[in-house]
């Protein structure tokens, strides 16, 4: 699809060009970019350690564990996206990216946010049928229940960003058209065209609640249940017991909104433009490389699996 550039000509796509950040300087490169391989490298090995233990462990054949692999999964697509081309900018320089790569980064980071978002939603589903409807757990998360829910979140948050991909790639740009981030983030998109980014950055705005606040709204809602329940438990060990199977989901939960605030306060805050930035990185490299931590520290079923892994590896 080609854009108009602003003289209003058909002069073929423009090419887009990352600034990065803008007031790093060169010298500090070469650090970031040992930074953000080490980053993305504790991401891939953590969240491919949790699908070998999940998928090569029978007594982790459950929804919840299902779900997880979904989790990470998305964990690893969702820094495919945008690091790799950080770690190209950083170390070689290359600063540039045409015009139909640009967008489908765009739209591959949009969706797979929102994909993690209903996925956490879906998980909150899973422990509220645990806990307030243990007996009615096997006939409602039946494998064939899981696989809808997470084709449902899946395919929601691929077809969700496609209006906003495609009036993105209507808009105008330069020929050579500056973008000030790290990759192709939407707002930042809008804001290196010289259309009216009014109505862009409005629908941008719009779909991040959607994909935000309705989620978290569920999952509060779920856990308002949760907690309803547990309560009625009379034993402490009871209840110990059912906090404790939602401890790790709660913590990532916990961490992927945080993220998020920080990236919004980042972007609303009358902060320098290298702020604005910085909190978009930290929003895509800081849930995918703590959620792989938080389910193998937290969680005794995935340590377990993982330990024995481990030591069937070193034995052979």
């Amino acid at each position: 699809m080609e854009a108009t550039t602003c003289n209003g000509s058909l002069d073929g796509s423009p090419v887009f060009y990352l600034v990065g950040i803008p007031s790093l300087p060169e010298t500090f490169f070469l650090p970031v970019f040992f930074i953000f391989l080490l980053f993305y490298l504790l991401i891939l090995m953590g969240n491919v350690l949790i699908l070998v233990a999940v998928v090569g462990e029978p007594s982790l054949h459950k929804p919840m564990y299902f779900f997880l692999i979904n989790l990470s999964t998305l964990d690893i697509l969702f820094t495919t996206t945008t690091v790799p081309k950080m770690l190209s900018l950083f170390l070689l320089g290359d600063h540039f990216l045409s015009f139909p790569a640009c967008l489908l980064q765009m739209y591959l980071f949009q969706s797979f946010t929102c994909s993690e978002a209903f996925i956490l939603v879906v998980m909150a589903y899973d422990r509220y049928v645990a806990i307030c409807r243990p007996l009615h757990y096997p006939v409602h998360m039946t494998p064939q229940t899981n696989a809808v829910l997470a084709a449902c979140a899946w395919l929601t948050a691929l077809l969700l960003p496609i209006p906003a991909a495609v009036k993105t790639s209507q808009m105008a740009y330069n020929n050579i058209a500056r973008i000030y981030h790290c990759f192709c983030d939407h707002l930042a998109l809008v804001q290196a065209s010289c259309s009216d980014t009014m109505p862009q950055t409005l629908m941008g705005f719009c779909i991040a609640m959607v994909v935000s606040f309705l989620p978290l709204l569920l999952v509060l809602l779920s856990y308002a249940h949760i907690l309803a329940s547990v309560l009625r438990i009379s034993s402490r060990e009871g209840r110990s017991k059912a906090f404790s199977t939602c401890s790790s989901h709660l913590l990532v939960v916990g961490t992927y909104y945080s993220s998020i605030a920080v990236a919004y306060v980042a972007y609303r805050a009358d902060l320098p433009l290298d702020f604005h930035i910085m909190g978009n990185v930290a929003y895509a490299i800081l849930t995918p490389i703590l959620n792989p931590l938080i389910y193998t520290l937290r969680n005794k079923d995935v340590k377990a699996a993982i330990t024995k892994i481990t030591c069937l590896k070193t034995q052979s």
